[in-house]
């Protein structure tokens, strides 16, 4: 059944379109300068099209037909893309971005629910919390739905979200953080490398790769990781209302989607059919429509960003602690 959204959408693009025809005969056929009849027809369907195109976007902003906002949360999650100095993962996800898409739609009078797409082994902790935040303003139904991989930050953020789907294959969990750092202190004596220190503060320097960690070092970063970790626990018990020691229990685990939905770390599960369905049922429509929210900064500043993507492994995601320090934390 034609509804009127669709024949004002059509209204609008033929009239549009019709009208730049017009403009574009008057221009360059019936006032024709030095350019030739053929060339002037040319010229003058090249400014309907162009008028076409306008005029859908006219039509897509005032009659948008859809009620239901998709943002995807894709590969490793960082601040802006990047921002390390090691080859780039092509899939990694700005966490600005996401933010600023989840605004958008909360912004949007036609938007009536969020469906947020988890895709990603985790992330940097405070990017993901952003998201998660984001998720969490949202003034209507929230929806995480696991494909591929939905752990570590990716869970962070689903503890966010009213409710979280997934498939059976899903790979759901990784409540947990790591560190790691590169031991090369018997490399760099081999090579003849020595590291002289300079430094204010005690352990200004802990975790650097070119010489060994003392006790005290150790338990300074260990303490690091436990607060991240604490934090963790927190944010999941709060969001999915899970008591802490079974969280904590869980010694950040992945789980198959069926395992993960009898231990209730995921709500439903089902296909993305499914879970339109059930969505459409809540907002009381025949069947929902679905826009993909796409990052709104220009094309050249997201390849730029994608540029700088730091290297990332299965179930990582928190990126160094500064800068010039070799010890790293993964969540």
């Amino acid at each position: 059944m034609i509804s009127s959204e669709d024949i004002g959408r059509l209204v609008i693009v033929v009239g549009g379109g019709l009208a730049f025809a017009l403009i574009g005969v008057a221009l360059f056929v019936v006032f024709p300068t030095s350019l030739t009849d053929l060339l002037g027809v040319v010229l003058a369907l090249a400014v309907a099209l162009v008028g076409a195109r306008l005029a859908a976007n006219a039509a897509r902003s005032v009659f948008p037909g859809y009620d239901v906002a998709e943002v995807a949360v894709e590969g490793p999650i960082t601040r802006d893309g990047g921002g390390g100095r090691f080859p780039s993962s092509p899939g990694a996800t700005p966490a600005d971005d996401i933010v600023d898409q989840i605004d958008r739609a909360h912004d949007d009078d036609n938007v009536r629910a969020l469906l947020l797409k988890l895709n990603t082994p985790g992330g940097e902790v405070v990017p993901s919390d952003d998201i998660r935040l984001a998720a969490k303003r949202f003034d209507g139904p929230t929806i995480a739905y696991a494909t591929d991989v939905c752990a570590s930050g990716g869970y962070w953020i689903a503890s966010g979200c009213d409710e979280l789907w997934a498939r059976e294959g899903s790979i759901v969990g990784s409540i947990g953080v790591i560190g790691s750092r590169i031991n090369a202190s018997d490399f760099a004596e081999k090579v003849g490398l020595s590291y002289e220190r300079f430094a204010a503060g005690e352990y200004k320097d802990a975790g650097t790769a070119l010489k060994e960690m003392d006790e005290n070092e150790r338990a300074y970063l260990q303490g690091l990781i436990d607060d991240y970790y604490d934090t963790f626990v927190e944010r999941v018990s709060d969001g999915r209302d899970l008591e802490p020691e079974f969280i904590r229990d869980t010694e950040a685990r992945i789980y198959l989607g069926e395992r993960a939905f009898d231990l209730d770390l995921v709500d439903h599960l089902g296909t993305r059919r499914e879970l339109e369905d059930e969505l459409a049922d809540r907002l009381e429509v025949d069947e929902v429509t679905v826009e993909e929210f796409e990052p709104s900064r220009p094309l050249m500043a997201r390849v730029g960003a994608g540029a700088k993507q730091i290297a990332y492994a299965f179930g990582a995601g928190i990126a160094g602690i500064a800068d010039g320090r070799s010890f790293r934390l993964w969540s």
